[in-house]
């Protein structure tokens, strides 16, 4: 069985250690050579809310796109996240980019609009992974980060997740 390379991007605002936590756990079951980047403390991008969390995962796994997209949902949801009385966003993963797909699959866009965006997924990503291709821009994600015109703070926090630091700096 042929294995896919995947990046996750992951965020959370509430209880941001335990959440992040819980979701490299969930992850940590589900991919092989699973590496992350440091974590990034920035203000919240199209809500109102405090301050996330965020990082890149880079893994291998053996399962579909689209099984992984529902299996992503229901880490989510085992976190709380479509909980109707929640506050703010326990837990967020998007697939950023599964292999060099590009294009729509059944509603969801590959590579994720956000890498290009939001300065809490690219630089991350380009940490992790700086000379990884974009299928659409043409450049690698360290060059993409070097050019990067992004209005966003982000700050480098102390994290540690199984006894890893996933500190920057």
């Amino acid at each position: 069985m042929s294995l896919s390379t995947v990046y996750l991007g992951l965020g959370s605002n509430i209880e941001r250690e335990r959440h992040l936590c819980a979701g490299l756990d969930a992850l940590a079951g589900m991919l092989t050579d699973m590496r992350c980047s440091a974590v990034f403390e920035s203000q919240a991008v199209g809500i109102k809310s405090g301050p996330f969390f965020n990082l890149v995962v880079c893994g291998k796994t053996a399962v579909p796109l689209l099984d992984l997209s529902r299996r992503l949902k229901h880490i989510e949801a085992e976190n709380g996240r479509y909980a109707p009385d929640r506050k703010g966003l326990p837990l967020d993963i998007d697939v950023l980019m599964y292999d060099g797909l590009h294009g729509t699959f059944e509603g969801l866009t590959l590579p994720r609009a956000e890498i290009l965006k939001n300065a809490f997924v690219l630089w991350p990503l380009s940490l992790l992974a700086p000379q990884l291709l974009h299928p659409v821009a043409g450049k690698t994600m360290g060059q993409l980060w070097a050019e990067a015109d992004i209005d966003q703070v982000l700050a480098p926090v102390p994290f540690e997740w199984r006894g890893v630091q996933l500190t920057h700096g």
